[in-house]
């Protein structure tokens, strides 16, 4: 089985925050558990280097686009490594592969009589003397009436034209824009109505994508799909493939989302390998965003794939809601935000990981608190988790000279752990994230109840052969927690891997070999609940400066 999954885009215009990796997480816990399972796994994503965000950032900062898209680019790169995301390839839309790549969509998709020419009026800047991109069009949406860009609105998700917007504003000078006539080449969305529709109700019959995502795909289909601009007059981006129209791009709502195609065939070159088992109507696909992106992948990205006659339509849609900050929502321009490269440097990436994944937006929009993210690490990481293996692997160092006691495994112990990578594989695969966790630290805390109950340090004294196997079935817990949890706390799961010498992981139960451990560390330290007041001050603060 060919397992496809994409994980958005993210600009390349700002540092990462916690905000995106709540959205992009699941990604990777699907990558590492399929891989676990054998499977034929491929994993793609990349910087989003095109478009208006990040010229309007070296505007802004008066450098080239591609000062900005570099050094945003390698950060997430840097960032992605350091949190364990184990994309097969992470790339970026400026490439000369993606480039080529769109450009033959594009074509195809002329050829194949989707996009056409069309004389629309569009915004333009009497100031700054230019047809103004989407982005850099503001105003009133027209839907709710909130602050909005030409392009989208972040309130309500609609999908929106500059020419929509109410008391239109140039982002660049403030003034009012005028309205001029140019030519642009449109994509036929409107044709593929139908088709889209038995697409999305199929996913709602068979339950494979969250319920925002049903939810925005039904409101977008009852209001009728209508064709979208495939142009747009930019700087930089992919150029129209098509004679006396070069200087206009590529719109980045198509040129975007192909770069699941193109990181895919860059893939492909650089591994030496096909990658024609991921584009196939056998391809169990997963795309993985937040709820803004909703409509660019279950109709816009469907809709293009149909238009150049490729049958590997989206699987699941992973669409987290969105994660706020101490009760309030996320602001990059007010800088109320936790950045990536920021808590990186003074937290465990496994519990950057598990917060986001144990409070993860799934269904509603979730908070992230620093009180919260403290005690969860020091409740459940270490006094859960950490505390079976410390108190196991100390119990053999102190008691068996650091050798792991040799031992039948308690049968009821070993037909729950059976069980339970059934449970858990079944939730991930339905993108069930938050309760395949809990249903893991169940497993932990039945663990040191198991351990409690048993009472090894008396039937030391009493039972000698009943200990032995207390202390052997607590190791066959740890080895089979590690193993489990390794989609979602690689780190950890590695040193408790190489603790057991463990050779491989898989998704099946195993029963660590009795070695001689050596020297242990403990896997999580307690995090001084102080840090709290220390991190609201220093928020609060970063977001007055």
């Amino acid at each position: 089985m060919s397992i496809f999954i994409g994980g958005a885009w993210p600009y390349a215009n700002g540092s990462l925050h916690l905000g995106h990796i709540a959205a992009l997480l699941p990604g990777d816990i699907l990558a590492r558990y399929f891989r676990l399972k054998g499977e034929d796994v491929l994993y793609v994503s990349g910087s989003d280097c095109n478009g208006t965000p990040i010229s309007i950032r070296a505007n802004k900062e008066g450098i080239k686009v591609k000062e900005v898209a570099d050094r945003y680019h390698f950060e997430f790169e840097d960032s992605f490594r350091r949190l364990g995301f184990s994309y097969d390839l992470y790339t970026r839309t400026d490439s000369e592969n993606h480039h080529q790549v769109v450009k033959g969509l594009f074509l195809k998709l002329l050829d194949n009589g989707f996009i056409y020419k069309k004389e629309i009026e569009q915004t333009y800047c009497e100031e700054d003397k230019q047809f103004l991109p989407d982005r850099y069009v503001e105003g009133k949406c027209p839907n709710c009436g909130s602050g909005a860009r030409g392009d989208q609105c972040d309130n309500c998700s609609k999908i929106l034209d500059p020419l929509d917007l109410i008391d239109r504003t140039c982002k660049l000078c403030g003034n009012e824009p005028t309205i001029r006539k140019t030519e642009h080449f449109y994509f036929k969305l409107s044709a593929f109505q139908e088709q889209l529709e038995d697409f999305v109700q199929k996913a709602k019959l068979d339950k494979l994508w969250r319920d925002n995502a049903i939810q925005f795909s039904e409101r977008y289909l009852k209001e009728g799909l209508l064709d979208r601009a495939a142009s747009r007059d930019l700087l930089n981006g992919v150029s129209i493939p098509v004679k006396g129209y070069e200087e206009k791009k590529v719109y980045v709502w198509i040129e975007a989302v192909a770069g699941y195609y193109s990181a895919s065939k860059e893939w492909a070159k650089k591994s030496m390998k096909e990658d024609k088992s991921y584009w196939s109507n056998k391809t169990i696909a997963y795309y993985i965003h937040g709820k803004d992106n909703i409509p660019f992948h279950t109709l816009i990205w469907p809709a293009i794939l149909l238009g150049i006659n490729s049958q590997a339509l989206p699987t699941h849609i992973i669409s987290n809601e969105y994660l706020t900050l101490e009760k309030r929502k996320l602001s990059t321009s007010q800088n109320w935000a936790v950045w990536i490269p920021d808590i990186l440097e003074r937290y465990h990436p496994d519990s950057i990981r598990y917060f986001l994944t144990i409070n993860a937006p799934e269904n509603r929009d979730t908070d992230f608190s620093w009180r919260e993210f403290i005690y969860s690490h020091n409740s459940e990481l270490l006094g859960a988790y950490g505390n079976l293996v410390n108190r196991t692997f100390k119990f053999i160092e102190k008691f068996y000279e650091g050798n792991i006691p040799v031992s039948n495994i308690d049968e009821p112990i070993i037909n729950q752990t059976e069980i339970l990578y059934k449970e858990v594989g079944k939730l991930l695969e339905k993108g069930n994230f938050k309760l395949a966790l809990e249903t893991i630290f169940l497993y932990i805390r039945n663990g040191n109840k198991y351990f409690d109950a048993q009472k090894p340090w008396i039937q030391l004294k009493e039972e000698g052969l009943a200990c032995k196997k207390t202390i052997a079935t607590c190791v066959y817990i740890i080895g089979n927690a590690a193993q489990i949890l390794s989609p979602f706390l690689p780190f950890s799961s590695e040193e408790v891997k190489d603790y057991l010498h463990i050779a491989e992981f898989s998704w099946q139960p195993i029963n660590p070999t009795p070695i001689k451990l050596q020297m242990t560390r403990p896997l999580f330290e307690r995090i001084d609940i102080r840090v709290i007041q220390e991190e609201l001050e220093k928020l609060k603060e970063n977001a007055k400066a």
